[in-house]
């Protein structure tokens, strides 16, 4: 805001309207050329300056694209490894799953063969105790009991064969109970494992999804300047269009002062230019008494330029406008023109009609060619009834008897 607020009184320079000058009685301002140019490199130097602001935010805009870009690549790249890592983590669960099913398998197995082996060492306990007690089974009674020696170690060897196979039977399963055990604790230890890659990626996941959030609202930090940078440029350049447009014009009304002011200085040359229109004289029964040029002024006594000529007739005669116009000036001056009128007539030409005794029209008024005006009087710097007629060209007074 604070920007767009200092283009804006930057422009406000730039689009002032020029000032009207208002036409003198004696002579009809005009704006120089050389005023003209001085305005033009003016705006020819603002519209540097301009250009200069211009480019600078464009650089910021271009910056600033990039770095959203930037957080646009590195966005995807989270969005990604988001994706991997939820991927991974559905495969761990997945793992963990049958990992657990496996032990739950595995306790099923282990808890059979604790219980068979449990069983048969009570029934190994119980028939040895039985045996024992109820003295079927002694060594004595092998020995004692034998009809022969060979009856005899018949009779051990199939005790101690009976002996040895349950012992071995109480061997195998603990042996397959210690394999269990051993199985259902290493993958006890890899569900342990899983389980901790799974906090890992689930931490990870969050840290993800955190920078993600951060990234966003960078991105939309980012996207807001964005079309702040945007506006100012829009607005700028919308007021440089502007600025372009004042100086086409200040360039035409340039060349079309060097024109007028080339025009001005062959008049004063006695040089005086050209015009195709159709001028009729502003009164009638008139006599010229003073000539355009240098004279003697009657009142003053010194010598300087007469802008015109005295058409010396009769006090009320009826003057009319030499050409259709618009009416710069319809007003008195003291001491000077008395009651005068002026008209532009819009080709660089201009007309003058002094001393009246009034006028008949104002200031802004459209005129036709040969339309009252006024009336013949000596107001003003006279010294009797006369009309001071001129006709300027360009800012420059000349001859009117070469239009009349």
């Amino acid at each position: 805001m604070k920007k767009r607020t200092l283009f804006r009184s930057c422009f406000a320079l730039f689009l002032t309207a020029v000032m009207v000058l208002s036409v003198l009685p004696e002579q009809a301002d005009a704006v120089s050329s050389s005023e003209i140019k001085e305005e033009l490199n003016e705006l020819k130097s603002q519209n540097a300056e301009i250009q200069a602001q211009i480019n600078g935010i464009r650089r910021q805009y271009n910056a600033n694209a990039s770095q959203i870009q930037e957080l646009v690549d590195n966005k995807n790249a989270i969005d990604q490894e988001i994706a991997l890592l939820h991927t991974q983590i559905i495969n761990i669960n997945d793992q963990i799953s049958v990992y657990n099913q496996l032990i739950a398998d595995n306790q099923e197995e282990l808890e059979v063969s604790q219980d068979y082996l449990d069983r048969l060492n009570e029934q190994s306990k119980e028939r040895i105790q039985a045996m024992e007690e109820e003295g079927d089974l002694s060594y004595w009674e092998v020995i004692f009991r034998s009809s022969s020696f060979t009856d005899m170690l018949d009779r051990l060897t199939m005790v101690e064969e009976i002996a040895a196979a349950d012992q071995r039977r109480l061997e195998d399963l603990e042996a397959a109970a210690r394999m269990v055990r051993a199985i259902q604790e290493e993958m006890a230890e890899e569900k342990q494992a899983l389980e901790e890659s799974q906090t890992q990626l689930a931490q990870s996941q969050t840290a993800l999804e955190e920078r993600r959030e951060e990234s966003d609202g960078i991105l939309r930090e980012l996207a807001k300047k964005q079309d702040e940078f945007q506006a100012l440029l829009d607005e700028s350049e919308a007021l440089q269009d502007d600025l372009m447009k004042q100086i086409a014009k200040k360039e035409k009304e340039y060349s079309n002062a060097k024109y007028q002011e080339e025009l001005a200085k062959q008049a004063l040359q006695g040089q005086n230019p050209k015009s195709d229109a159709t001028w009729i004289t502003p009164v009638s029964g008139y006599k010229i008494t003073s000539p355009f040029g240098m004279r003697k002024h009657p009142i003053l006594g010194y010598n300087r330029m007469h802008n015109g000529i005295d058409m010396a007739c009769a006090q009320g005669t009826p003057i009319y406008a030499t050409r259709a116009g618009v009416v710069t000036a319809a007003s008195y001056q003291a001491g000077g023109a008395g009651n005068y009128v002026s008209i532009n007539h819009g080709d660089g030409f201009a007309s003058i009609y002094m001393h009246m005794t009034h006028y008949v029209v104002s200031a802004g008024q459209n005129v036709s060619a040969g339309q009252l005006i006024g009336y013949v009087g000596s107001t003003g710097l006279s010294t009797g009834p006369h009309l001071h007629f001129g006709i300027s060209y360009a800012g420059t007074y000349v001859n009117p008897l070469a239009y009349i």
